[in-house]
């Protein structure tokens, strides 16, 4: 503290007022004005998750044979995770190779006991992603690819309402009116497409994509919300360790299942490669470098952004299942696509966070002004009382001793 001023090391605003809000403000509008540099890494992220995203669907439909999977969804997770280990510890070599004199070793056992008790909580999002890669495959068995997308899309919403009561992140009204038209475009999508018919399990075929929607949309959104908490609370800790930690406890996780299949339908199922083919490769590929990429976006950038970019995927997705595989865009599929870009151009839109901005302004220029207003208080108190001491005549009886003599 320097003048009754605080400086934050992060952003260098200078607080006179050093309260928990007057903190938390001053960093938000140093998240809210991005270099162009972070800007250009933002960009990139967005762009490599389209690309991975909205491929993503595409090879799951073409994996399928005759309308099923001939290999089973654990396996493709569990490959997907042990990639993802590969590349782990090849970045961390790299990174230890790459550090100074006299900092502390990576690659030391003290240092990785340590960072493995610091980010235990990273099993949570493990699970969680374990449990939904598998309803991935689910999901395409009720729709197709495009409808896949679109109902991904409300993960959004769940994962603004976690982040706000488990992060105690803040949105303005606008960008909660974004959050509202996004489900509108989801609805105007959703109208008339749902399939009928009946499943192995004898239950209406709506009632199961609803429950599985159910899951799919929860899941995820509580896994996203926990992996940024889980990342961003170590964040000194080096990225690619914690993903080390991410991945091998989801292989574990993904190991387990395949050992309950094991138990389940005998050991012929114990055989991790069988089934699979070129197009399963290619989605091992896919998997794994999206969530390495979804690990940068949740420490460096921000799930909602990571949402959005999953949201422009989807008029990729749609067009690319219509070329390859023929189905129809409808009416409803543009006419949701639409509300949706419009309800992403609402939520980042500079109005939608001006209004948030300015009314912190004017709440930290009134703490300011309530502050000189007391030292002026003061200040006039102190000089009332000083004239008050000048002006005062000694009266010949108070030149009297307070004792006899």
């Amino acid at each position: 503290m320097k003048n009754g001023m605080i400086e934050c090391s992060v952003c260098h605003s200078k607080i006179v007022n050093p309260s928990t809000k007057a903190v938390s403000r001053a960093y938000d509008r140093h998240r809210n004005k991005i270099s162009s540099k972070q800007r250009a890494i933002n960009f990139l992220l967005v762009g490599g998750d389209c690309v991975l995203v909205g491929f993503q669907p595409i090879l799951v439909y073409m994996s399928k044979v005759d309308g099923r999977f001939k290999f089973s969804p654990i396996s493709v997770n569990f490959l997907t995770e042990v990639a993802k280990v590969f590349f782990a510890i090849t970045m961390l070599l790299f990174q230890a190779r790459q550090q100074k004199v006299g900092e502390k070793p990576l690659l030391s056992l003290s240092t990785f006991m340590q960072a493995a008790r610091n980010n235990k909580l990273l099993a949570v999002p493990a699970l969680l992603y374990a449990i939904n890669n598998y309803l991935k495959f689910t999901m395409q068995l009720y729709f197709n690819p495009a409808t896949v997308k679109m109902l991904s899309n409300l993960k959004v919403l769940v994962i603004s309402v976690l982040l706000k009561f488990i992060m105690k992140r803040r949105f303005s009204v606008i960008q909660w009116e974004a959050l509202a038209l996004l489900l509108i475009g989801i609805s105007i999508n959703q109208l008339k497409s749902m399939p009928v018919g009946t499943t192995a399990l004898d239950l209406p075929i709506s009632t199961v994509a609803y429950i599985c929607t159910l899951i799919f949309v929860t899941v995820p959104s509580m896994a996203s919300v926990f992996n940024e908490y889980a990342l961003k609370s170590q964040y000194d800790t080096s990225i690619y360790l914690q993903n080390l930690f991410l991945y091998g406890y989801g292989a574990i996780f993904n190991f387990l299942g395949i050992l309950g299949t094991v138990i389940l339908k005998g050991p012929n199922n114990f055989n991790i490669l069988e089934g699979h083919s070129k197009a399963t490769m290619f989605l091992i590929c896919n998997n794994a470098a999206q969530g390495i990429l979804s690990s940068f976006f949740f420490k460096y950038a921000d799930t909602i952004l990571k949402k959005y970019s999953s949201t422009v995927a989807t008029i990729f997705t749609g067009i690319a299942s219509a070329a390859l595989f023929g189905h129809t865009l409808t009416i409803n599929f543009l006419l949701g696509i639409s509300v949706v870009f419009i309800s992403m151009h609402q939520f980042f839109s500079p109005l939608a966070k001006a209004r948030d901005e300015e009314q912190n302004g004017l709440v930290e220029r009134a703490d300011v002004q309530d502050k000189h207003r007391s030292r002026d208080s003061s200040f006039i108190n102190m000089t009332a009382g000083a004239n008050e001491e000048a002006s005062h005549r000694v009266r010949p009886d108070e030149r009297q001793p307070l004792l006899p003599t």
